[in-house]
């Protein structure tokens, strides 16, 4: 019998859960000393601009590979979606993806719109980043119940017989049943596998649309970024999460079974992401 997956969707149920959780207890006010003066940038716009180029390539590489892995290694009894090794690399790479989230993006988030230096008093009376957080999540689990309701309610009328076929196929209601009763167990079997497939390529999908946006963010991040010292370490962090985000989307993507040329889509739309994201801020910076 094989494992459950990293990206099943009890797993997306307690990781929101745990996120709620987290907002609850974190406190929704962050103290910190008004610093509002300019501070001095380390521009060197040359030297930004090489280091977000090379950004572009090592983070693009970095992606495809790790995307295409699980794609590829299909063909590799190692790295076989079953396979407990490639459970453990798709777990790692899912506590990659909550890091983020959990690490770095919500404390930075709440630091930087609670700051004494945002006009209004808006900011510090109420927990942006926590409502925010927390509409995104509840969002995330909308969509994912109405699409799975829709491919439900889709693969139901399909499978339904239209109304006296069993007459027009000249069959006695007799040996239907009996017939219905000793493909009974297969019929059930058929069902689960057909649900599961159906939950590999809804959570497939929703995480592609997740990390699609949050990858475009985080390359405007760096794009608009003009600090040397900060685009070095960034690139580095970047690569080595784009690569493991890559593995933890390529083995749900290789669990949902689509379409050759969807896979090839999902897998470039991932990679170019990011790249697409730090030309664009880049494109803001001189603008």
């Amino acid at each position: 019998m094989s494992r459950l997956p990293t990206c099943s969707f009890n797993f997306l149920k307690i990781s929101t859960l745990l996120l709620l959780l987290f907002l609850v207890l974190l406190p929704s006010s962050v103290s910190g000393e008004c610093t509002c003066d300019a501070k001095e940038n380390n521009r060197g716009t040359g030297e930004t601009i090489k280091y977000k180029v090379a950004g572009i390539a090592s983070i693009l590489i970095s992606g495809a590979i790790g995307v295409c892995i699980p794609v590829l290694g299909k063909a590799i009894p190692a790295l076989h979606p079953e396979n407990d090794i490639f459970f453990i690399i798709k777990a790692f790479a899912a506590g990659v993806i909550l890091a983020t989230g959990f690490i770095h993006i919500l404390p930075n988030a709440f630091e930087k719109l609670t700051s004494p230096c945002l006009k209004g008093k808006a900011w510090q009376n109420f927990p942006f980043t926590g409502f925010i957080a927390m509409m995104s999540g509840i969002g995330t689990l909308m969509v994912d119940t109405l699409v799975t309701g829709y491919y439900k309610r889709s693969n139901f009328s399909k499978a339904q017989p239209l109304n006296g076929d069993v007459e027009r196929a000249g069959e006695p209601v007799d040996h239907v049943h009996v017939h219905t009763h000793a493909t009974h167990g297969h019929a059930h079997g058929s069902n689960s596998t057909s649900s599961d497939l159906l939950r590999h390529r809804i959570i497939s999908q929703v995480l592609e649309l997740g990390i699609v946006v949050h990858s475009v963010i985080i390359g405007i991040s760096l794009g608009t970024s003009e600090s040397s010292s900060t685009i070095k370490p960034l690139i580095a962090a970047l690569s080595f999460h784009q690569f493991f985000e890559g593995i933890g989307l390529g083995g749900c993507i290789t669990q949902a079974r689509i379409k050759s040329s969807a896979v090839a889509i999902m897998a470039v739309f991932f990679s170019l992401t990011t790249p697409v994201g730090i030309a664009v801020g880049i494109g803001i910076t001189n603008v």
